[in-house]
């Protein structure tokens, strides 16, 4: 267990899709982020939760009320959460200026940094053409993410039984497919021109599960990444500076420790299955 003295102190932190709720969500690692990791301000990027997977099938394990706790305590001890609602948690959008145990629900923010730079943040999902303009497509696309999702699961718990190190299958995917690493250039495109638009230096938002800070005809867009795939978050330093971390290596370190810790087994397909079973690839 790291010492109290390898916790980071940061300025700003930003999270987003985390998707409790959800089978595939990485609440372990997330807590092993949040626990290393200290804000003066939190921003939830949207879709922390994930409503429309729980509408179908309701899965909320202790992981995920430890999240959620994880949060409150923070915000007890003094740290500024803001909430800014998603997609996937879209009935947080009825109560903008609301605080539940001190966390203050926003539809969308603008954040000045240390060095006096201002971004607009917000989730994104109001630039998804898809999810804006056809709910039933927005949903089958869910379902098709879903199954990736179901295989990036049961190759991850292969992957770590071997002391492999984490690979997402999912987002791998995702980029193998034109369509959407044009919808992903496209979306960036006009988030940035939203920014424009409110006469800011940037924008930070989330919804596409795809991490990355880059420069945009003069707009830093800014985007969190997931807790589903990748385990990336944003923050930002005391001098205004953003950093971009990813956490999925620890998935790898994890299972490159038990592997040193316990005698490498023979795996059979039975053993696979019960694999795959204990890490929620199961039927809905």
């Amino acid at each position: 267990m790291e010492e109290a003295s390898e916790i980071r102190q940061f300025r700003t932190l930003f999270i987003s899709d985390v998707h409790l709720g959800s089978k595939a969500a990485k609440t372990d690692f997330l807590l092993d982020f949040l626990r290393l990791h200290e804000a003066e301000t939190i921003i939830l990027v949207g879709d922390i939760v994930d409503g429309w997977r729980l509408k179908r099938s309701w899965y909320w394990p202790q992981e995920c009320n430890d999240v959620v706790q994880k949060l409150l305590r923070k915000a007890r001890k003094g740290t500024r959460i803001v909430y800014i609602p998603g997609n996937h948690d879209e009935f947080l959008r009825g109560f903008p200026g609301t605080h539940f145990g001190g966390i203050e629900v926003a539809e969308r923010m603008i954040h000045e940094t240390a060095d006096g730079k201002k971004y607009l943040v917000l989730h994104g999902d109001e630039f998804d053409v898809v999810v804006r303009n056809a709910r039933l497509l927005a949903y089958l696309g869910d379902w098709a993410y879903d199954t990736a999702i179901a295989i990036n699961i049961f190759l991850a718990a292969v992957r770590r039984r071997l002391g492999m190190p984490y690979w997402s299958f999912s987002a791998w995917a995702k980029l193998q497919v034109k369509h959407a690493v044009n919808f992903i250039g496209e979306f960036q495109k006009v988030v940035a021109e939203e920014a424009r638009r409110n006469e800011v230096d940037g924008v930070i938002c989330g919804h596409i599960h795809h991490a990355v800070m880059e420069d945009i005809d003069g707009i830093h867009y800014v985007n969190t990444g997931d807790w589903v795939e990748s385990c990336t978050a944003i923050v930002e330093h005391h001098d205004g500076r953003f950093e971009l971390i990813s956490w999925g290596h620890k998935i790898g370190e994890a299972a490159a420790s038990k592997r040193e810790a316990s005698p490498m087994v023979p795996i059979s397909l039975p053993v696979l299955a019960d694999m795959a079973e204990g890490e929620g690839v199961r039927a809905a």
